[in-house]
């Protein structure tokens, strides 16, 4: 039988896509890996992409099937245990408010804070999940 192998891609749906890239660079340190102006910008993490959308643009798409969603959306980001208090003063320094912070059972951390168009998003240690 087939196996999935891992999350190749994520995606998040923002109304601004210049004011998005400017906060996912600034506050996350993430570099820009493609752009189309007003649908979409891409970011690659690791192995991984995260794929930020205009809503409109995507569900008049001809390119692939047509997508989008309405409200928050959610993404966490695996950080390293040691630097999760780096990251509390990095978001505190760009004003970012911090909306919840949660230990888990299994020992990992989560810092919670949202981007301009209210995703949720979450730095987490790997521990989180068991």
């Amino acid at each position: 039988m087939p196996q999935i192998t891992g999350i190749l891609e994520t995606a998040l749906y923002v109304k601004d896509i210049d004011r998005a890239e400017k906060f996912y660079q600034q506050v996350l340190g993430l570099k820009t890996y493609s752009k189309a102006t007003s649908r979409h910008v891409f970011f690659k993490i690791g192995k991984t992409m995260l794929l930020l959308f205009n809503a409109r643009e995507t569900r008049q798409s001809d390119t692939v099937p047509p997508h989008g969603t309405e409200g928050e959306g959610h993404a966490a980001f695996a950080v390293k245990h040691g630097e999760l208090d780096a990251w509390r003063k990095k978001l505190q320094a760009q004003n970012v408010p911090i909306e919840m912070e949660i230990t888990w059972p299994s020992g990992g951390k989560s810092i919670y804070f949202r981007d301009p168009d209210g995703n949720s998003l979450e730095l987490a240690t790997p521990d989180t999940w068991p």
